[in-house]
C-alpha cells in the first residue's frame, strides 16, 4: 500500500514514532511517505496519493491535533482508511472519531503492519477497531531520511551555543503505576526494551546527520538500568563527543546512586525528573513513590556529580491550594533551580483522560465533571476558584515569556508575585522575600520548553 505516516507534535523532537514504523512498513514492501505537521505544511497531494493515513499520537497534544487532521481528511476522502497509533491512540474512547478510524496502542508496530496489510489486500478495515499490544516485538533501525533535518527541531542550548540534538528510546512502558501518568494506563507496569544494536544504529545515524547531543526519551530510562547502562557505555565508546540527557523518577535517582559518576563521565548533562509538587499527601495520592525530602536529596545527588536536574511539576490538581503552588516556587528558589525549570512547568494542570488510573478511585471521580471531548479530559474545578484564575494567569506569563525570551529569573519573580497577589496572603509575601532567585546561569537545556 501507499502509506502516509503523520506526526502532529512530538515535543519538538524529530518524530521517532514516524521514523521507526516507516522502517517496518518499508521492510514489509509498502511505499511510505512521512510528514511532520509541527514543522511542515499540510499537503493535500499527500492524502490524494495515499491508500491509507496513520497518525503518530505519543502524547496528549498530538492526539488532539491528530483528531483535527482526521476530520479534515475525512471531509475530502471520507472512505480512506485511517489509523491512530501510539500511547494516546485509545484515550478518546471513541469520542470525536469518525468512521474507519482504527487505533493501535502500546507496542504498536505489529498492529500497524497488520492494518497496512489489510488495506493493501483490500480487506474491510473494522470501524473503531482498537488494539492494545504489549507483546515483545523485534524492532529495526528507524529510517529518518524522509523527515525534515535536525536543524528544524529542538536543539541543545549550552554555553551560549546551539547544538543539533537527536531523540531515541531504549525502552517503552514503565514498571511503575503513577496514577496521573498515561503510560501505566496502557502498559500496566510492563517494560519493553529496544535492542541495544537498534538503538546504537539509530544513534549512529543521528550522529551522521550532525547530532551532537542525544535525548533518551524513555518514559523512565532506569526502568531497565542494566540495559540502559549498556547503551550509554556503547554510545560513549563509539561516540565519545556526544552528550545526552534522560528522564527518570526521583526514586530511581536515589536507588541507583552508584551509577551517576559513570553517567556524568559518559556525557550526561541533565536529568528530567517529575517532582510534581512538595506536598507529600498529594504525592501519595498520585502514587509517585517519593516525598518532598526525597526530591531534595535527588537534586543534591545529581549536582554532586555535575549533572543538572531539570524538574517537571504538576502544581494544579483538585487537591492543591495556594500554599502548594507557592511551595513549588519556594523549592525552586531555595535549591537554585530557577534556571533549570521552564516557566510552563508552573502552570501544568492535571489532565484526566479516559483510562486514567485515577478514575479507579470513587472519591476522585466525585471531584470530576463531564468529559470534554475536545480537550480529551474530564473537567474539574479547584475548591478555591481563585486557583483556576491563577493557573490561567501563570499560563499567560509563561507564554509571553516564551515569545519575548524573557530572562528566567525575571519570569520566576513575576510568577511568584502573581501567586502572592492571587492568594492575598501576607505570610506568603513574607516567604517570597526569603527566596533567592539568583542570576541566569544558562544551564544546559533543550530549546523546546513544553515538556511535561
Amino acid at each position: 500500500m501507499k502509506a502516509l505516516l503523520v506526526s502532529t507534535y512530538d515535543l519538538g523532537h524529530q518524530p521517532l514514532h514516524v521514523a521507526s514504523p516507516a522502517a517496518a512498513l518499508r521492510r514489509a514492501g509498502h511505499d511510505v511517505r512521512c510528514r511532520d505537521l509541527s514543522v511542515q505544511e499540510w499537503e493535500e497531494s499527500d492524502v490524494e496519493w495515499a491508500d491509507g493515513v496513520a497518525f503518530s499520537v505519543p502524547m496528549h497534544t498530538a492526539m488532539r491535533l491528530a483528531l483535527e487532521a482526521v476530520n479534515r481528511i475525512q471531509r475530502s476522502r471520507p472512505d480512506i482508511p485511517i489509523c491512530l497509533y501510539g500511547l494516546y491512540a485509545h484515550i478518546d474512547d471513541g469520542a470525536g472519531r469518525g468512521p474507519a478510524v482504527d487505533t493501535v496502542s502500546g507496542e504498536y508496530e505489529r498492529g500497524l503492519l497488520e492494518w497496512a496489510r489489510s488495506v493493501s489486500d483490500g480487506e474491510p478495515v473494522a470501524s473503531h477497531g482498537q488494539v492494545v499490544d504489549l507483546g515483545r516485538q523485534q524492532f529495526h533501525a528507524p529510517i529518518r531520511e524522509g523527515l525534515p533535518g535536525l536543524e528544524h527541531y529542538s536543539q541543545l542550548a549550552i554555553g551560549g551555543e546551539r547544538r543539533l540534538a537527536g531523540y531515541v528510546e531504549a525502552s517503552h512502558g514503565c514498571a511503575h503505576r503513577c496514577g496521573h501518568c498515561p503510560v501505566p494506563a496502557v502498559y500496566d507496569g510492563k517494560v519493553r526494551v529496544v535492542g541495544e544494536d537498534v538503538v546504537l544504529r539509530d544513534i549512529a545515524n543521528l550522529a551522521s546527520m550532525g547530532a551532537r547531543h542525544i535525548t533518551f526519551g524513555d518514559p523512565d530510562f532506569l526502568n531497565a538500568p542494566r540495559h540502559s547502562l549498556r547503551v550509554v557505555r556503547s554510545m560513549h565508546e563509539r561516540f565519545p563527543e556526544l552528550t545526552f540527557d534522560c528522564t527518570t523518577k526521583v526514586e530511581h535517582i536515589l536507588r541507583h546512586e552508584s551509577i551517576w559518576p559513570e553517567m556524568a563521565d559518559a556525557g550526561c548533562l541533565f536529568v528530567v525528573s517529575a517532582l510534581e509538587c512538595m506536598n507529600d499527601e498529594i504525592l501519595a495520592r498520585l502514587d509517585k513513590g517519593h516525598t518532598a525530602r526525597d526530591a531534595r536529596r535527588a537534586v543534591e545527588l545529581l549536582r554532586l556529580h555535575g549533572i543538572e536536574p531539570r524538574p517537571s511539576f504538576l502544581p494544579f490538581t483538585p487537591w492543591s491550594d495556594f500554599q502548594d503552588v507557592f511551595d513549588i516556587l519556594d523549592f525552586v528558589g531555595e535549591n537554585d533551580l530557577v534556571d533549570n525549570v521552564d516557566p510552563i512547568q508552573y502552570t501544568i494542570r492535571l489532565l484526566v483522560p479516559h483510562g486514567s488510573l485515577l478514575l479507579r478511585d470513587p472519591a476522585f471521580r466525585a471531584l470530576l465533571g463531564d468529559f470534554d471531548a475536545e480537550r480529551l479530559t474530564y473537567t474539574w474545578r479547584s475548591a478555591d476558584r481563585r486557583l483556576d484564575d491563577l493557573q490561567r494567569r501563570l499560563l499567560e506569563i509563561a507564554e509571553r515569556a516564551a515569545q519575548t525570551d524573557a530572562p528566567l529569573p525575571e519570569t520566576f519573580t513575576e510568577m511568584g508575585e502573581a501567586v502572592v497577589d492571587a492568594a492575598d496572603d501576607a505570610s506568603l509575601a513574607g516567604s517570597l522575600e526569603m527566596v533567592s532567585v539568583g542570576v541566569e546561569r544558562n544551564t544546559p537545556r533543550l530549546t523546546e520548553p513544553w515538556f511535561c
